[in-house]
């Protein structure tokens, strides 16, 4: 079970339709799995009580990045990253290992 629902992505995104519901659940899926590796932990594992809502955010944001560029370069366009988003949502609550 994702941390994100469905709904709550479509709601991010804006869609209304079911059309691309089954591709919005494997970049929500994605998008928590890359997340968990960068953290070094699983989010429901380590909040059982509930995922603090910046954590779900930063999914939602690298979702719905990866749904709107799926490809993985962009010709002509210029992109950027948004100030205070997902690599500073994670770096706040990412565990670090040395050794």
């Amino acid at each position: 079970m994702s941390i994100v629902s469905l709904e709550d992505m479509k709601a991010h995104l804006n869609i209304i339709d079911a059309i691309d519901d089954a591709l919005i659940v494997k970049k929500i899926d994605a998008a928590e799995a890359h997340l968990c590796r960068v953290l070094g932990f699983s989010m429901e594992a380590e909040y059982p009580e509930g995922v603090p809502e910046d954590l779900k955010e930063a999914v939602r944001q690298l979702a719905a990045h990866w749904y709107e560029n799926r490809e993985a370069t962009s010709a002509g366009v210029s992109i950027s990253t948004v100030p205070l988003s997902v690599e500073e949502i994670v770096r706040e609550r990412r565990v670090y290992v040395f050794g």
